[in-house]
């Protein structure tokens, strides 16, 4: 009896504490104890401020508030909270976690707070691809082992694409960037937030549906916290503030639309555009010589959407930069790339094109397939590009050596002739040269580059940038962009179209499509080298008379002269008569017309000297004589001196001419195109060097010595 009287006080404090107890459990499950993953963007992950953000921490919050209870949130991984879930060390988890029926067996599922899915993305700028169809023989990527994944292979044979796979998604992400891939595929809120993020991406259609993520906990445990959860779900959905949470993180296809172009009112009634001479594809001659290349095409096509008018002048790309600088042009479109140097001069448009650089070889030469194969060999360059940078920087690693060259054509020339095993350019250079019939292939991916766009000088013609952007960014939405691009340029993944219909191929095909612009040019030279030779032997003489005169200040004038004029390099003289001089003066000079000063002015020099070297080669005694009988200065050098020195100075004036002629070549750098110029439009064109520049020198060759034999016919006729 005193046993059992005993046990009952011990019996009814343990019930006390058992009550006590389970009161205070019920009253601290208030606060949650939930897990979640370590990061999996845009679900869970720490944001710059190192706190844990994301869809599902967003919500959770949400909820709780809603519904009255507290979380600690503990970030243990995806597989740490299974584990954690099932051992009752949290009440539940949330972490992107695909509801399937393997996992109801061992959890409760709240209503699903996220249906998932596969989603496709190409470049921002890439209006080619609006739907599966439009795959077809493009090259598309997915993670290895991926719904994405399973899903290309399962619909390859129907849409006719090729797959890549990665092991992660910087592989697929960066194969996107750098052209590798024209598609990817993966879960679609991943590629949303990548979006949101400012990657260079377009959701392209709707997402397919995949498997619904959800709220969970062990199975029979805490169904309060589910249905909480379910209510509040409910009520967050109801008050748009779910579709909130969504939009944070996650970019949609429907709202990455391109807007419609806006019009822009040009404020003059013509904008002058310059731009470079040679640089195919992007400005070159076609073979009805005119202007063409996607640089011309692109601005034709902004100008006639955008309602302004426009006047090319292809100058060169230095002429061009210095007609901007100097208010010659307005704007300049020459695949220029855009650089901080360069913006600290220029406003830049959007950029237009994404270049790169890209290794060649001899088409069948299937021995280098990376950049290891290239060890022991050789590999050309062009000098100062960003290709030689890339080359020389890496030649120790490859074990390669380096040729540079001057030109394009002595690149490609280079490799045609087994000079060079391998050569690096620009890759749409090296797809224009492709196109049109080089036999080169690309066994490497090309290697990001810089980017193009549409300048004017900074701080003026702002409507023009904007007119241009408005055009280019409703080209890019349209295809035209694309057709534009795509007709001058090939490569692994686009075919373009021959951008010339009239076979130039030799010397025959050469001569037989450019007789007339050869001519032209040659009668541009000719035309240069007498006007200024008649101009300079003019002030050539006078400057020599000067030279010999008995008057001392004529004298020190004359050879002040002669030093300033023969000190400046011709190329620096050309440049500040055409671009430095209409700053002094208040107008614009013709480029012809400075071309013939600039030779005017360096050609007299040199005959000033041949004057004053001809007249000094005339003895002395015959001036003394002349004036003991009583003849003035003057009839002295007219009827004695002169008709001497004339026949001494005969072939040097002609020698001088001969030089000239050859020196009219400079002057293409303000944007003369005489005969030498003429040429290298035609070699950009038609990338065949050896039969252009042959045809050339003929040229030359046939003018010269007939001057040379006019002059030695006049040289007997004159003794």
């Amino acid at each position: 009896m005193k046993k059992k009287l005993s046990l009952i006080p011990f019996i009814a404090l343990l019930f006390s504490l058992f009550v006590i107890g389970k009161s205070t459990v019920a009253a601290d499950e208030t606060t949650y104890e939930i897990g979640t993953d370590i990061t999996f963007a845009p679900f869970e992950f720490q944001n710059e401020d190192k706190e844990y953000v994301g869809i599902d921490i967003d919500l959770l919050k949400a909820i709780a508030k809603d519904q009255g209870f507290q979380v600690n949130l503990r970030p243990l991984g995806f597989d740490t909270s299974i584990q954690a879930v099932q051992s009752g060390q949290v009440a539940g988890m949330i972490a992107g976690m695909s509801i399937t029926d393997e996992r109801k067996q061992s959890f409760d599922f709240s209503d699903p707070y996220f249906e998932s899915g596969i989603q496709m993305a190409v470049k921002a700028d890439d209006n080619s691809i609006k739907s599966y169809k439009d795959l077809k023989d493009k090259t598309v990527a997915a993670k290895v082992s991926t719904e994405s994944a399973a899903f290309l292979e399962k619909n390859q044979k129907k849409y006719g694409y090729t797959i890549k796979t990665y092991d992660d998604a910087n592989g697929v992400y960066g194969a996107l960037k750098n052209g590798t891939v024209q598609a990817i595929f993966d879960d679609y809120p991943v590629i949303g937030y990548a979006v949101t993020k400012g990657e260079d991406l377009k959701l392209v259609g709707e997402p397919k549906k995949g498997s619904a993520y959800g709220f969970a906990v062990k199975k029979g445990k805490n169904q309060e916290l589910l249905k909480k959860f379910n209510a509040g779900l409910k009520k967050l959905k109801d008050n748009g503030e779910y579709q909130a949470i969504l939009d944070r993180y996650i970019a949609s296809s429907s709202n990455t639309a391109s807007d419609q172009m806006k019009k822009v009112t040009p404020k003059k009634d013509k904008y002058v555009i310059a731009s470079d001479t040679a640089f195919a594809p992007f400005e070159f001659q076609n073979s009805n010589n005119e202007f063409t290349g996607i640089d011309v095409d692109l601005l034709k096509e902004a100008a006639k959407m955008q309602g302004f008018n426009i006047e090319m002048k292809f100058i060169g790309f230095s002429a061009a930069v210095q007609a901007v600088e100097n208010h010659q042009a307005d704007a300049m479109i020459a695949g220029m790339t855009i650089t901080p140097e360069r913006e600290k001069s220029f406003d830049f448009s959007t950029p237009y094109f994404e270049s790169g650089i890209q290794l060649a070889v001899k088409k069948g030469n299937d021995k280098i397939q990376s950049y290891k194969d290239l060890k022991g060999k050789k590999v050309g360059v062009k000098v100062g590009t960003e290709s030689a940078d890339y080359i020389m920087n890496h030649k120790d690693e490859y074990g390669y050596t380096v040729k540079q060259f001057d030109t394009a054509d002595q690149l490609y020339d280079a490799v045609k002739v087994n000079a060079v095993d391998a050569i690096m350019d620009d890759y749409p250079v090296i797809g224009y040269a492709i196109s049109q019939g080089q036999a080169l292939q690309t066994p490497i991916e090309r290697v990001t580059g810089g980017k193009y766009g549409f300048a004017v000088k900074k701080g003026q013609n702002p409507e023009l940038i904007e007119m241009f952007n408005e055009a280019l960014a409703e080209m890019k939405r349209t295809g035209k962009y694309d057709q534009i691009v795509n007709k001058y340029i090939k490569d692994g993944s686009t075919t373009a179209e021959k951008a010339d219909s009239v076979s130039e191929k030799g010397i025959i095909g050469i001569l037989k499509n450019n007789y007339g612009v050869l001519l032209s040019g040659l009668l541009r030279t000719i035309g240069l080298a007498l006007l200024s030779f008649a101009f300079a032997l003019i002030l050539g003489v006078i400057i020599g008379l000067m030279a010999v005169s008995h008057i001392k200040g004529l004298r020190v004038f004359a050879s002040v002269y002669v030093d300033i004029i023969r000190g400046i390099p011709m190329m620096v003289l050309a440049f500040f008569i055409f671009f430095g001089l209409p700053q002094l003066i208040g107008f614009t000079i013709p480029d012809f017309t400075a071309g013939v000063i600039t030779l005017t002015l360096n050609a007299s020099a040199y005959l000033a000297e041949i004057v004053r070297g001809g007249i000094n080669a005339v003895p002395t005694g015959q001036m003394e004589a002349a004036r003991s009988l009583g003849l003035p200065y003057s009839k002295t050098m007219q009827k004695i001196i002169l008709p001497q020195a004339i026949k001494i100075m005969l072939p040097s004036f002609v020698n001088q001419f001969v030089i000239s002629l050859k020196d009219t070549t400079l002057i293409s750098v303000i944007g003369v195109v005489e005969l030498l110029q003429t040429g290298k439009i035609i070699v950009a064109r038609t990338l065949q060097s050896a039969d252009v520049y042959f045809i050339i020198a003929v040229m030359y060759l046939i003018v010269i010595t007939s001057l040379t034999k006019f002059a030695k016919v006049l040289e007997k006729k004159v003794k």
